[in-house]
């Protein structure tokens, strides 16, 4: 392929990848409250539009012309940069998460792949970008000078310190069986056994296990969700924001939410790998966004059922549970490789 056809092939794929991560994130708000009026038996969302689809644009644009304030002692520079380092990591991530193989589209003379490119360091690339959406967390608590605001900061990156280590030890299971960070060879090697030789069903239940609990911790949802705790924080880390700059934080959440749960389909539960993608290519995306959709109903579920963690709580079971827990997986992973 000549480089301007590369060029242009990278081009289409990041375009359509942000035009579908951003019509996602719209709709997985809507969702999430229809989901939970439907689970605490009300009504959600449902006047603005047709089953209340138009609800994302209605909000969008009540954001954009609600009056922007700025706190009178803040540090201006780091408030408005605060939620531009949250937002732009949380959509840079998900362009290196493989959706599905190579594929045949009939107007091209060629076969795509259904990926922007393939990075032999892939996942420690997203997990580096992942880990800086923190910093705008902790710059909008400081940069707010609201103490309720610097509290939800200095918790969120405890708690990122403290679920970060398990989870990046609940990996190491997939990389001992994979034998590569490359997030396209991953799950390549969960092709067999007819489609289904997943880890999560190989191995790797434990770190299944430890990878899901906390990337729900990672990404500050429900019952994780101490550093916006309104009950003691009033809002936390957002108290002061408003406006666009308000909505943007809540736009990185949801798309970390959806690049978590694609991270962990990638990684234990196959990527699009699944029955008869073998002979059927375009059967890969529908399985990939189908695993997808099971975790982001996760999601809700926990925020609709579970109640938020004492802060003490949360600690202890990050580094008193999950840590040793992930150690275990590790040594086993590591014993059951050199076995078989």
């Amino acid at each position: 392929m000549l480089p301007f056809e590369q060029l242009l092939a990278w081009s289409v794929k990041i375009a359509t990848g942000f035009v579908l991560l951003m019509t996602t994130v719209a709709y997985l708000s809507l969702i999430e409250r229809r989901l939970l009026a439907f689970i605490q038996m009300r009504y959600g969302p449902n006047r603005v539009g047709p089953f209340g689809l138009f609800q994302p644009i209605a909000d969008g644009l009540k954001f954009i012309f609600k009056e922007d304030l700025v706190p009178l002692d803040a540090d201006k520079f780091l408030y408005v940069m605060a939620p531009a380092l949250s937002l732009v990591p949380a959509l840079m991530t998900f362009v290196l998460i493989p959706v599905g193989g190579e594929v045949t589209v009939p107007f091209l003379d060629r076969p795509i792949t259904l990926y922007v490119t393939s990075v032999n360091v892939g996942l420690l690339a997203v997990l580096a970008m992942t880990g800086m959406g923190v910093y705008g967390i902790v710059m909008a608590g400081y940069a707010s000078n609201n103490k309720y605001s610097l509290l939800g900061g200095l918790r969120s990156s405890a708690q990122l310190v403290s679920y970060e280590l398990a989870m990046s030890l609940s990996i190491i299971g997939v990389l001992i069986q994979a034998g590569s960070l490359d997030l396209v060879t991953i799950v390549e090697r969960q092709g067999g056994a007819w489609g289904l030789g997943w880890h999560v069903f190989w191995f790797q239940p434990i770190g299944f296990f430890v990878f899901l609990i906390s990337m729900i911790a990672e990404t500050n949802r429900a019952p994780f969700d101490l550093p916006e705790a309104e009950s003691e924080l009033v809002a936390g880390f957002h108290t002061e924001y408003s406006s666009m700059k308000f909505a943007m934080f809540f736009i990185a959440e949801y798309a970390n939410m959806v690049t978590a749960a694609a991270m962990a389909t990638t990684l234990f539960l196959g990527g699009w790998q699944g029955p008869g993608v073998a002979q059927i290519p375009w059967l890969g995306p529908v399985y990939f966004i189908l695993k997808m959709a099971l975790f982001l109903f996760l999601y809700v579920w926990l925020r609709a059922s579970s109640p938020r963690l004492r802060y003490d709580q949360l600690m202890n079971f990050g580094w008193k549970f999950l840590l040793p827990l992930a150690l275990v997986n590790v040594v086993l992973s590591a014993t059951l490789g050199l076995w078989f």
